[in-house]
C-alpha cells in the first residue's frame, strides 16, 4: 500500500501527478486554508504532508498524528512551523529554499520602482480623470534610483540577486548582516558591510530581506525609522512583524520618509486599514514569489522533499536534521 499523505490547499495539477506516483493523497483541493481543527483531523493516518504558510503546524495539529513522519512547506518560510514541536515528535521539516530567489528580488524591485516614481498613485489619478494638463514642476516628482544607495538588511540568497540587479542602475550597494559575506560574494555584488545604524542613515533604499524570527520582530520601528532620510523608501518583501506597522503608518503619514513598498504585514491578510488611506505607499499581497514557473517549481521541491522522506532518504531541505540524525 501506498503512504498516505494530506495535500493541505490547491496546487497544480503536475503536483498531485508527481505526488500520486507515491502516495494515497487526501487533497485539499481549494484555494483556502483548513481551520485548526480540520487540519489536525486530516493530519491523522497521515505519513506526511504537503502545507502552505497558512497552516499553522504545531503541538495542537500534532497531536492525534502520531504517524507522521514529514511535513512539507511550499514556502521558504516556515514560521508557520513550533520546529521544537516536530522535533519533539520526530517529524521531519522542509521548506523550498533557492527556487524563489530571482522571482522574489524581482518583486522587491517591482516595488522599489513603484515606490520611487510614485506609479501607483498616479494611476489611480489618471484613471479618476484627474489628469487636466502636463506640468513641468508637477505633483509627480519622485525620487531617482539611478546612482543612489540601496541598503540591504538580510543579505541571504535573496538579498544577493536584488544587489546583483542594482547594477544596471549603477547604485552603491550596502548591507548588513551578523556577520559579513565573503569577499567574493561582496565583489559579485558590488556590496559592502555597514553596520545598522550606517545602512538607515545612508540608503536611499531600505531593502528587508530578512527571515522572520522573535529576535526581528519589529527589527525596524521608530527609531529605525527616525533614522532613515526623509526622502528615504522601506521596502519589505520579508515578513510581516519585522516591521512595526502602526510606527510605519505614522512616519509615512507624517511624511518623516518618502514612501513605502509593502508585500508583506502584521496579521496578514487582515492588515492596518490606516494604509489605505495613504497615497505614498504600495500595497501588494504577499506575491513576492508569485510567477506560475516559480510557485510550481516550489511544490515540486516540497513534493520532492516529502517523496524522499518517505522513502527512507534525507530530504535535500530538511529544517531539523537531528530529527534524521543529525
Amino acid at each position: 500500500m501506498k503512504p498516505k499523505i494530506l495535500v493541505s490547499r490547491e496546487v497544480f495539477p503536475e503536483v498531485i501527478e508527481h505526488l500520486a506516483g507515491h502516495f494515497e493523497i487526501d487533497y485539499h483541493a481549494e484555494d483556502a486554508a483548513l481551520p485548526p481543527a480540520e487540519l489536525a483531523a486530516r493530519l491523522a493516518g497521515k505519513a506526511g504532508a504537503i502545507t502552505m504558510l497558512t497552516d499553522r503546524i504545531d503541538d495542537s495539529a500534532l497531536a492525534g498524528a502520531g504517524g507522521l513522519k514529514a511535513v512539507c512547506n511550499v514556502a521558504v518560510g516556515y514560521n508557520n512551523f513550533d520546529l521544537a514541536a516536530l522535533s519533539r515528535a520526530g517529524v521531519l521539516a522542509t521548506n523550498t529554499p533557492g527556487v524563489l530567489d530571482d522571482t522574489t528580488a524581482d518583486t522587491v524591485w517591482a516595488l522599489l520602482m513603484a515606490s520611487a516614481r510614485r506609479v501607483v498613485a498616479a494611476d489611480r489619478w489618471v484613471r479618476a480623470g484627474r489628469w487636466q494638463r502636463w506640468k513641468f514642476n508637477d505633483d509627480w516628482l519622485g525620487q531617482d534610483v539611478h546612482h543612489a544607495t540601496l541598503g540591504i538588511l538580510g543579505m541571504g540568497r535573496i538579498g544577493q540577486a536584488v544587489a546583483k540587479r542594482a547594477a544596471g542602475f549603477a547604485m552603491r550597494v550596502i548591507y548588513h548582516n551578523r556577520q559579513t559575506l565573503p569577499g567574493e560574494v561582496e565583489r559579485a555584488c558590488n556590496a559592502r558591510w555597514v553596520s545598522k545604524e550606517a545602512l538607515l542613515h545612508e540608503a536611499d533604499f531600505v531593502v528587508l530581506m530578512l527571515p522572520y524570527s522573535p529576535a526581528v520582530h519589529h527589527l525596524v520601528g521608530a527609531v529605525e525609522l527616525a533614522a532613515m532620510k526623509p526622502t528615504a523608501h522601506l521596502i519589505n518583501v520579508a515578513r510581516g512583524g519585522i516591521v512595526d506597522d502602526d510606527a510605519l503608518i505614522a512616519a509615512l503619514r507624517e511624511r518623516r520618509i518618502a514612501g513605502a513598498g509593502l508585500d508583506v504585514f502584521e496579521n496578514e491578510p487582515a492588515l492596518d486599514a490606516r494604509f489605505f488611506e495613504l497615497d505614498n505607499v504600495t500595497l501588494t499581497p504577499h506575491i513576492g514569489s508569485s510567477s506560475r514557473a516559480t510557485r510550481l517549481a516550489m511544490a515540486m521541491c516540497a513534493a520532492d522533499n516529502l517523496i524522499a522522506a518517505l522513502h527512507g532518504r534525507r530530504p535535500p531541505n530538511l529544517l531539523n536534521p537531528e530529527v534524521f540524525g543529525g
